[in-house]
């Protein structure tokens, strides 16, 4: 597949999800930013943690159109569906060793993280997770799940590659554009990036990230 190829596969615009969201007032800003989707964190170690009630308040203030997301490492079964019984979540994100079984047991569309490295078989993980509706691609880093901070090397992306990717790792509005161009995923996904603080957002930075999102619409 040639670039031009890949180029004609770009979605017209590319998706954003701002995840690691912690206040209604953070919620709000992506909501107003014109984001896709916010992402609520139901992971303890992480410093962008949420507990049900908090995710209760945020998830009930966002507006019609705009994706809740809830994400789980390595999760009980009982764990999840607590959430599910307690929280407006509309979509599944599984960052630890999660089988495509147990993803698929909540009857929810659930997208699988995938930790790249320069072997990552991606094409194998596709068919692996089939029910998948994306692979979310991030960065690999010993002992760490996810919310690095760190980018890899998007050549290990292979061209064509049918399934729809939303790109992580190391994004921000400095290196996004050039993202979107060179791998051309439908969807991108930013925590660290518009951070005034780890678990605290900064508009103003979510605002910059997504101007320049925009601008790579043809």
């Amino acid at each position: 597949m040639t670039s031009s190829q890949r180029s004609a596969q770009k979605p017209l615009r590319t998706r954003v999800k701002i995840c690691g969201i912690t206040s209604v007032e953070d919620g709000l800003a992506v909501a107003q930013s014109g984001a896709d989707a916010i992402g609520l964190v139901f992971y303890e170690p992480s410093p962008r943690h949420v507990e049900i009630d908090q995710a209760c308040l945020i998830a009930a203030s966002m507006p019609a159109f705009v994706t809740k997301t809830a994400l789980f490492v390595n999760p009980s079964a009982e764990y999840v569906q607590a959430v599910l019984d307690s929280v407006q979540i509309d979509l599944l994100q599984f960052h630890g060793d999660e089988t495509a079984e147990f993803c698929e047991q909540f009857k929810r569309p659930y997208m699988k993280a995938v930790r790249m490295q320069a072997h990552t078989d991606l094409h194998a993980l596709a068919n692996e997770y089939e029910s998948a509706n994306a692979l979310l691609l991030d960065t690999y880093k010993a002992g760490v799940p996810g919310g690095t901070g760190e980018q890899f090397n998007w050549q290990w992306v292979p061209h064509d590659f049918v399934k729809p990717i939303v790109l992580a790792g190391g994004l921000k509005a400095g290196n996004v554009a050039d993202a979107i161009y060179q791998v051309a995923p439908w969807a991108v996904d930013v925590s660290g990036g518009v951070e005034a603080e780890k678990g605290v957002k900064s508009a103003e930075k979510i605002i910059e990230f997504m101007q320049q999102v925009m601008s790579t619409v043809e």
